[in-house]
Formats: C-alpha cells, sequence, structure tokens
C-alpha cells in the first residue's frame, strides 16, 4: 500500500459506527504484528469491535477523549486517542493513548500525521502538558521524539508483550504544548 498524503480527521461517534470494520481490522492485525497496546493474541474481531463500541464510543460521546483517524483510499488504516478527562488536580494535562498504524500503512507518516492532529487538539483544549507511555526500545519511542516527546522514565516489566510470552519495560514520555 502507498501512503503519499495522510488524510487525518477526528472522528465521531457516527464515524467509529461507518468504519468499524478497519477499526477491528486495524486494531487486530497490529495486535497479530506485535504491537503493545494492552491487547493480548489472538485478538478476535468480536473482542475488538467491542473495544471500540463499548469503550471508545462512549468517552468520544461525553467529550472525555478524541479520537483521530488516518484514511488512504477511504479505508481508515490508523488512529490514536487524546484523553481529556483528568483527574481534578490535572486540568492541564492530556494524555496520548492507542497509537495505532496497521501494518500495511506504517513508515509512511500517518503515525505523525495523527500525533500532530492529537496535539493540535489538545492545544485547542486548553492542555499545556501531553503524557504518554510506550513499549521501551519499539519503533513508537522515535516517532514520538519525532514530535517533540522526551523520555521521564522506564519501569521495567511494566507489561506482557502481545504474544503473553515476556514482559517488556515501558518509557514514560512527555511534552509541553
Amino acid at each position: 500500500m502507498t501512503v503519499q498524503t495522510p488524510n487525518v480527521s477526528r472522528l465521531t461517534p457516527a464515524d467509529i459506527d461507518n468504519n468499524l470494520t478497519d477499526l477491528c481490522r486495524t486494531l487486530v492485525d497490529s495486535v497479530a504484528d506485535g504491537a503493545a497496546i494492552s491487547f493480548m493474541m489472538p485478538l478476535d474481531h468480536d473482542t475488538a469491535a467491542r473495544f471500540w463500541t463499548d469503550d471508545v464510543k462512549p468517552a468520544i460521546e461525553t467529550g472525555a477523549r478524541h479520537l483521530f483517524g488516518a484514511f488512504y483510499q477511504r479505508r481508515m488504516i490508523g488512529t490514536v486517542q487524546l484523553l481529556l478527562a483528568m483527574p481534578p488536580n490535572q486540568p492541564h494535562r492530556a494524555e496520548i493513548s492507542k497509537m495505532i498504524v496497521h501494518p500495511d500503512g506504517r513508515r509512511r507518516g500517518l503515525g505523525k500525521a495523527l500525533m500532530q492532529e492529537a496535539l493540535k487538539s489538545a492545544q485547542e483544549a486548553g492542555r499545556t502538558l501531553i503524557t504518554l507511555d510506550t513499549r521501551t526500545g519499539d519503533v513508537s519511542e522515535s516517532l514520538y521524539r519525532s514530535v517533540g516527546f522526551k523520555p521521564a522514565g522506564v519501569i521495567p516489566d511494566f507489561a506482557f508483550d502481545p504474544d503473553g510470552k515476556s514482559r517488556h519495560a515501558t518509557t514514560y514520555m512527555y511534552r509541553y504544548l
């Protein structure tokens, strides 16, 4: 798949319904490819669909979360979430979550375009500190550094890899807007 210019937009709850097949395919295929995004192998379509419709969609409806999608040829092949619902003592902060680019769309600028839209949305929401965590040493770590994130620290043995065979460290990162 050749991706020339990423088309990234903020998604509505209706967009989740209209693109559920692509959302599930991106999530399932990414986990099968080893992406450390909290899911374990094998991830089936029904579990992925419940994540999008039962977890993500309600949070978008309430404004607690923004979801961005990257499209190519009318197919959604990447997403990232911006979590805005923070504790009362952290109204200045937002969190990046579930940066997912389908294996067919990786290394083509989609992740960077998604991150730029999420950061723009955070700034529009009045947030000045953005945080995230990522598997230490993962290719996503260099993506986050390229858009201005700095490491805050590493926690060893944080989570299992998607295959359940070994644990990996996670790197916490932050960026000021």
